[in-house]
């Protein structure tokens, strides 16, 4: 029986990284194809077709496509925070935001503007369809913008920023102004109006630095 018991264990941990890999292997699928297609566009056999997967591979995995859509919510969610993280956590100067904007603005100039943010466009096409997607896309945005303003409040403790600045105000202008960005662009498909509304955001932040720094925003 002990042997048994130790074997038992091993098994099942293969199984289970092998599902996660198909897991995996659909999800990224799915992103990318309802990036560039949209929720709405992107059939399940879409997704089968680009993952390499079969029928019963898939829906052991998502029963419908309702679960696929909400599971690639926080799959996305989870991606999109992830970059984030690695600038927004390390700001402290106004140095920090004009670097972020200026890696988002280049990021998108790739696709000359097209298909926008991958959270924002779901969020289009998901608000009135699913409310359980809302309420996560709701939560993940939230959580982009205080990795915004947590920025903010570490440059006006450290005296970056004067003390009448709202780090808040500040962050939820600057994310209205990067999510319109990103809609426009994708309309024009242009980045020029992302960086028009990044900029005056930008500016608006700088009016508040106790001492202005000088050249463009959108400089490095």
């Amino acid at each position: 029986m002990g042997d048994e018991l130790m074997v038992a264990p091993a098994k099942r941990q293969r199984i289970s990284q092998r599902g996660i890999a198909t897991r995996e292997r659909i999800l990224d699928a799915a992103n990318r194809l309802m990036l560039v297609r949209g929720v709405n566009a992107t059939t399940l056999d879409d997704v089968r077709e680009a993952s390499q997967t079969s029928k019963s591979q898939l829906y052991r995995h998502f029963a419908d496509k309702q679960e696929l859509v909400r599971a690639l919510v926080e799959y996305r969610g989870a991606l999109v925070l992830q970059r984030e993280r690695g600038g927004l956590e390390r700001l402290r100067s106004f140095s920090g935001p004009v670097r972020w904007r200026n890696a988002l603005v280049q990021a998108n100039s790739l696709n000359n503007g097209r298909y926008g943010c991958g959270l924002g466009s779901m969020a289009v096409e998901l608000s009135d369809q699913d409310e359980q997607s809302r309420s996560m896309l709701s939560e993940t945005f939230a959580e982009w913008e205080k990795l915004i303003s947590d920025g903010l409040h570490r440059m006006r403790d450290s005296g970056a920023l004067r003390q009448d600045a709202d780090p808040e105000r500040l962050a939820t202008g600057l994310m209205a102004a990067l999510q319109g960005g990103y809609l426009l662009a994708n309309a024009a498909h242009d980045v020029a109006p992302m960086e028009v509304a990044l900029d005056m955001a930008l500016e608006h932040i700088r009016s508040f630095l106790v001492e202005p720094s000088t050249g463009s925003v959108g400089q490095p």
